[in-house]
């Protein structure tokens, strides 16, 4: 069996295309802009894996004026969007100093890593209050059946929601369990008002 490999030189120049050149970090800050304004989103500049098959063409200068006949706002509009995205970049850089650094490495090494670690206490405290009853983690030996902590008395497993679609697993949990999802602002938990 041969191999062989094409590198991103040879595809741009087998496809007859010219790579953009831009400055160091540029195209990670323009990336992460991109992320946050969403600019390239398909209802900015249509679904690019369809159009590229309804595409007739073989050539980078047909593709160009194909999309751009079918989207001609769409280049302009990404990137205003974009560009505004990096001026709120611009305007946050001045403040960043080197306490700001500090504070954010703190955040996340100290605060996000515990927060991370123990939101299942979090989740107990929060169901068991539901209740007006007393919480506990569970200890290594509970743990290795399927419990994550108890309620009152009563012993619960606590599940991401993605959990339920995973039944596939040999996984045999016989508690109630308490399904958790991580959402923007924190976390949503249900569980049945029966558990304990």
């Amino acid at each position: 069996m041969k191999t062989i490999k094409i590198t991103n030189a040879d595809i741009l120049s087998l496809l007859e295309a010219e790579a953009s050149i831009f400055p160091k970090y540029a195209t990670q800050i323009l990336n992460l802009a991109n992320q946050n304004a969403q600019g390239t989103r398909p209802s900015v500049v249509g679904q690019m894996s369809d159009l590229i098959q309804e595409f007739p063409g073989v050539k980078l200068k047909e593709w160009e004026e194909w999309y751009l006949d079918k989207h001609p706002e769409a280049l302009e509009l990404a990137a205003n969007k974009i560009f505004e995205m990096v001026k709120h970049f611009k305007d946050v850089m001045t403040q960043i100093d080197r306490e700001m650094v500090e504070k954010w490495v703190r955040d996340l090494v100290i605060v996000k890593t515990f927060i991370g670690l123990k939101f299942q206490e979090a989740i107990l405290k929060s169901v068991a209050a539901n209740f007006s009853s007393s919480f506990r983690l569970a200890t290594p030996d509970e743990e290795s059946k399927g419990i994550d902590g108890f309620i009152a008395d009563k012993a619960v497993s606590i599940k991401p929601t993605s959990y339920d679609s995973k039944k596939s697993l040999a996984e045999n949990i016989e508690v109630p369990i308490i399904f958790y999802e991580k959402v923007k602002d924190g976390i949503r938990i249900s569980f049945d008002d029966s558990i304990i």
